[in-house]
């Protein structure tokens, strides 16, 4: 097995067994040239769960027992949403980045930050760091193409994760019921071990079939969730395991994710090897906007960029030129995008992004 493969089990991993983060956590670090690493979870702009590695464990710890409750970097991601794996002294203006936490980072000989932030379907952010050595200098380009090569695992599982509020999860499945999350265990052969009421509440969408499989009742949507279960268990490059299923007229759109489950994590579950969960984009929750693209899609960085800026209105030449790249690239990158959402036409993909509602600010202090 690689080593990134190796990776890539524990971060599915880690949402089923907490303690699990401080290994991959340390994993990424090591992996992106950085001393530590750390996962906060964000509702509005106060820190709501956390988990970090031990350089910098001291310091976040001491902010928590402060009653840290704000971030400017939080604000300024809502006002300036980015994609991906971002250098923080890039990102951030000078105001905003030398807050405490930068203060502290610097006493401890920290220097440089990778960071991503992501969206998740219940309304919180999953913010993950990575802190380099000063004598080192800043992050490598390399080390951001790595973090974000496993960008749209950390997105999957930290869903599941801020879903299961970073706690142990006995029964997953029931687990997913009560948070209002259709699911399903299955075999690595798919065959569903069990699922929960709600899954069932929507089977003429997500269809029993043989052998005790499940399948999508869109023929497009159904081959990508057929290959995702055949696959869910290695890594091919570019399959997809976040699969868009079309809104109808008595249903909205959803996304069908396919998780992986590795060792602990299957154990937990009765043998079970892989999760299906559903998330439905709704008005009625908080759903996914273009800058949850690469945890639902697996979207690349530029990917994501072309479908918000396709979904904004911009032709494909307005995309290509606000990015700065030619319209070849940009058509290169459409037919990812296509391949990746189950779209075929620009009018397809843009109905699919326009089903979710944008990114709401944080409410106003009084």
């Amino acid at each position: 097995m690689s080593a990134l493969q190796a990776l890539i089990d524990q971060i599915y991993e880690a949402p089923f067994l907490p303690e699990k983060w401080d290994a991959v956590l340390n994993n990424l670090a090591s992996s992106s040239g950085s001393a530590s690493g750390t996962l906060m979870v964000f509702r509005d702009a106060a820190v709501i769960q956390h988990k970090t590695t031990d350089v910098a464990r001291d310091y976040i710890e001491e902010f928590m027992n402060d009653g840290w409750q704000s971030s400017r970097r939080i604000q300024h991601y809502y006002a300036r949403p980015c994609y991906g794996f971002v250098q923080a002294q890039q990102y951030f203006p000078e105001d905003v980045l030398r807050d405490a936490s930068y203060a502290a980072m610097q006493t401890l000989g920290l220097e440089s930050q990778l960071g991503a932030i992501i969206p998740m379907p219940g309304g919180e952010l999953a913010a993950f760091a990575f802190n380099r050595w000063r004598d080192l200098g800043s992050h490598e380009a390399e080390a951001v193409d790595y973090l974000n090569h496993v960008h749209p695992h950390l997105a999957r599982a930290a869903m599941i994760a801020c879903r299961l509020g970073l706690s142990r999860a006995q029964t997953a499945v029931s687990t997913f019921e009560a948070l209002g999350v259709p699911a399903a265990a299955l075999t690595r052969t798919g065959r569903a071990l069990a699922s929960n009421k709600l899954l069932d509440s929507i089977s003429d969408i997500v269809m029993p079939a043989a052998f005790g499989g499940l399948a999508l009742a869109s023929p497009a949507a159904n081959k990508l969730f057929q290959q995702a279960i055949a696959h869910a268990l290695t890594a091919p490059e570019g399959l997809v395991r976040s699969i868009p299923v079309q809104a109808r007229t008595d249903q909205p759109a959803l996304v069908v994710h396919v998780l992986p489950l590795f060792r602990a994590a299957a154990d937990m579950l009765f043998g079970a090897e892989i999760l299906v969960a559903v998330t439905c984009l709704k008005s009625s929750n908080f759903v996914p906007s273009p800058t949850v693209l690469m945890g639902l899609f697996d979207l690349t960085p530029s990917e994501a960029r072309i479908a918000a800026a396709l979904a904004a209105g911009k032709s494909l030449k307005e995309a290509a030129a606000g990015m700065g790249i030619g319209f070849g690239s940009a058509r290169t990158y459409l037919a990812h995008i296509f391949s990746k959402t189950g779209t075929h036409q620009q009018s397809q993909l843009v109905a699919l992004l326009k089903s979710a509602q944008p990114l709401a600010p944080p409410p106003k202090s009084s």
